[in-house]
């Protein structure tokens, strides 16, 4: 397989699997940029592991971003565009990367997908919320730790069985919002009012600083730009964090995991946190990580099945079946490098829509 044909084949995974119903601007753009030589080719300016569809639309909406005059902004609802994509818009789209073909691939080559999709907090809450507090909260890819928050925004859970569930600050400056499903044979999970965080770090390769406003401009343009909901809620929680900013740890995942622990006071509970980032690193090397550090750590994991859990619980095929556009919400407990327990919680929609409770 060589770098076009694997970039080709993300990107049509990515139209067929992830933006169907979802966004249609995306799904639109990524279908034809798969078939595409040309436009797919500067996907391949980044390194394998992070040469994914959703850098490449990130890369091309920074750079319209820049043009708010363009024509192509008539299809950014992000930047204020209302037309839905028609005949003209990919040869718009096309024409436009192609004409910037440099200043694309030096973006893709430079540039990480840094998604802050603040929703997901909904669906780590019920997790964190499972070990005794005051907890010291780990982050491990975190950019700009918007999810490090997660104590600071208020939730209403839209329940079939209990009406709408509310946790959080009662004046909280974000709310969120998630539909509560039960799978067959699953009871309602205990939701606490508030989850008492101690201490809050995020390690990242690249730790996204929200002051700087090129950075922010990135962030934005890693927001899916016809959802712009999305883009509100970030600018939102971004308000949040600047507010209490987290300890911030430059690093690699699994090399730095240890140093970065370290920073989280030894009489605190240890919770890292991974929300949709082992598609983007070694898992196996990040879980065995995991077990080296020498105390105890909860793994709040929300991730595909295949990514997290299969390495500390096996054989849950019914897991990583169906919808790939979906992940699962996992607690592991490790003490002395050993598995605790681990159980499979939920099955969520990526982007925090919705939690699909497991018996």
């Amino acid at each position: 397989m060589t770098a076009l044909d694997l970039v080709q084949r993300r990107l049509s995974r990515f139209a067929e699997r992830e933006t169907q119903g979802v966004s249609p601007l995306y799904e639109h753009l990524a279908v034809r940029a798969a078939d595409d030589p040309e436009v797919a080719g500067l996907l391949t300016a980044a390194p394998e592991h992070f040469a994914h569809a959703t850098l490449f639309l990130a890369a091309a909406h920074r750079l319209v971003q820049a043009e708010p005059f363009h024509a192509l902004t008539d299809y950014y609802p992000s930047l204020g565009g209302t037309y839905g994509a028609d005949e003209r818009t990919w040869p718009l789209f096309r024409e436009f990367v192609l004409e910037r073909a440099d200043r694309m691939r030096e973006l893709i080559a430079t540039r990480s997908t840094q998604t802050n999709e603040v929703r997901r907090a909904a669906l780590l809450y019920p997790a964190v919320a499972m070990v005794k507090g005051p907890v010291g909260l780990l982050e491990v890819g975190c950019s700009a730790g918007l999810l490090l928050g997660l104590d600071q925004y208020g939730y209403r859970y839209q329940t079939e069985q209990a009406g709408q569930l509310v946790a959080g600050p009662a004046k909280a400056a974000l709310g969120l919002h998630c539909a509560l499903e039960l799978a067959p044979g699953a009871e309602l999970p205990r939701i606490p009012k508030s989850v008492k965080v101690a201490a809050k770090v995020g390690l990242d390769r690249a730790p996204a600083d929200l002051t700087d406003e090129d950075t922010y401009a990135w962030l934005e343009a890693c927001v899916w730009a016809d959802q712009p909901e999305r883009l509100r809620l970030f600018g939102v929680a971004a308000g949040v964090q600047r507010k209490s900013p987290p300890v911030f740890v430059t690093g690699d995942a699994v090399d730095d995991l240890a140093a970065a622990a370290a920073q989280v006071p030894s009489e605190l509970p240890l919770v890292v946190v991974t929300s949709s980032v082992l598609a983007y690193l070694p898992a196996a090397d990040f879980v065995r990580a995991l077990r080296g550090l020498d105390r105890p750590v909860w793994w709040v994991s929300h991730e595909g099945y295949s990514e997290a859990l299969e390495h500390v619980l096996p054989g849950r095929d019914d897991l990583g079946a169906g919808d790939t556009a979906s992940g699962v919400l996992g607690l592991v407990r490790f003490e002395a490098g050993e598995v605790v327990s681990a159980k499979a919680l939920a099955r969520t929609a990526l982007h925090g829509q919705r939690l699909v409770w497991l018996p």
